[in-house]
């Protein structure tokens, strides 16, 4: 849930729509009567009860699609990772493309799907979108490294791989990595070892990160 919204209300991740209800009522009569004080506390009264107001709903409209979640499914996130998993990557993208309110873990899923499709520089834009909304969430940061690992390795390959792409600077979507068709189970790269063991430290998307 978003982390900015949460703060504002006094709330940890995982708030029931009855906590995130009963923490607003709180706050809006506190700042209800601190917005006829004197000069900037009033102010800073009446700009909270809008602040409050928003992240509420907002809190409220991801609660909901994380509970419209399929027959034993828990969660429409749920459902997105068993897509993923199945590489069903159209119905993960047509789930993730009905959701209202697209907070921090929906641009990683996003990211995941991404990555699936080697829309690699696609993939980073979604990590950092979903590092931005959530900055503490280690999970996020692991990816974002491992994907600029993995950024970086195919940028190197393709500048010491000679013939029309030699130099040539890595080219996000289009791209065809034989090392990352093993890591969405594909076939195993044999090329080189440093490959392999790039692989190795990736488990943070898709399979290792889908959790």
């Amino acid at each position: 849930m978003n982390k900015r919204n949460l703060e504002l209300l006094g709330l940890e991740d995982g708030a029931t729509a009855e906590q995130i209800n009963a923490a607003y009522e709180t706050l809006r009569a506190r700042y209800a009567e601190e917005r006829f004080l004197d000069g900037e506390a009033g102010n800073e009264a009446a700009r909270m009860l809008t602040k409050i107001g928003v992240a509420r709903d907002e809190l409220l409209a991801e609660l909901s699609e994380l509970e419209k979640g399929g027959e034993g499914d828990g969660s429409a996130f749920n459902r997105v990772e068993d897509a993923i998993k199945a590489n069903d990557l159209t119905e993960a993208q047509r789930i993730l493309d009905s959701f209202n309110e697209r907070g921090a873990q929906w641009h990683y899923y996003q990211s995941v799907v991404f990555y699936r499709k080697n829309w690699t520089n696609e993939s980073k834009k979604q990590l950092e979108i979903a590092m931005r909304l959530d900055s503490d969430n280690q999970k996020y940061k692991e990816a974002y490294e491992k994907l600029n690992d993995k950024i970086a390795y195919d940028a190197s390959k393709t500048g010491a791989g000679g013939g029309e792409n030699q130099g040539g600077a890595y080219r996000g979507q289009d791209m065809n990595s034989t090392a990352y068709d093993d890591q969405m189970g594909a076939s195993f790269c044999t090329s080189c070892a440093e490959c392999c063991a790039l692989n190795a430290c990736l488990n943070c998307l898709c399979s290792g990160c889908c959790r």
